[in-house]
């Protein structure tokens, strides 16, 4: 069948991949998670974020992305939705706990549910999901099946890919020791998180 043709496999791998894998609030989170948490505590946070892609992507092959087509003021509601709730990450990454002890025993990485819910407020993944549907499903019975390949490719490749980011922090854990290193740390992944609304509204 079509959809099993490896040009089709590749170019959504490929997809997948730079989607998934280049700066966004999802992989600054996860970023912020490994350097001040560790990786055994981001696994949930990184598996929620596949998990919410997907059925993300599910409700946007049944019809929703129909929806905000036809009602774009529903776009636009959560995109504000969706910036409000990145500027106040952003306040909680930056202003989270200096020293390194301190943060591990009072602050929680972000758990399963919430990264998968935050994929609802993340315009990002919205962006992913449409193109992802609009792009590479094919017409008729192939259509659900298409659908399927899109959504298990996503979650294949989307935990490899955070994964790197939340490496990247937990690489440069061991500079983070000094709780006024660690201030600067969190406070710089805030602005960056922030700096995603801009990017946002472009």
């Amino acid at each position: 069948m079509l959809f099993f043709e490896w040009s089709f496999i590749l170019s959504l791998i490929t997809f997948a991949t730079t989607m998934t894998g280049t700066p966004g609030p999802n992989n600054l989170m996860v970023t912020a998670s490994g350097a001040n948490f560790g990786y055994r505590r981001t696994v949930p946070h990184m598996l929620g974020i596949g998990s919410g892609l997907v059925s993300m992507i599910l409700l946007v092959a049944g019809g929703l992305g129909v929806i905000f087509t036809q009602f774009p003021v529903l776009h636009d509601a959560l995109r504000w939705l969706g910036s409000g709730y990145l500027l106040y990450l952003a306040w909680k990454i930056g202003s989270s706990s200096s020293g390194l002890a301190e943060t591990e025993q009072e602050a929680k990485p972000m758990s399963f549910m919430a990264a998968a819910i935050f994929q609802y407020v993340n315009p990002k993944a919205w962006m992913m999901s449409v193109t992802a549907i609009s792009t590479f499903t094919f017409t008729g019975e192939l259509y659900w099946y298409s659908v399927a390949a899109i959504a298990t490719i996503f979650f294949l490749v989307c935990y490899p890919c955070v994964s790197l980011w939340a490496g990247f922090g937990i690489f440069i854990r061991r500079w983070l020791a000094q709780a006024k290193t660690r201030r600067i740390f969190n406070g710089l992944m805030g602005v960056l998180t922030a700096a995603c609304v801009v990017m946002i509204w472009q």
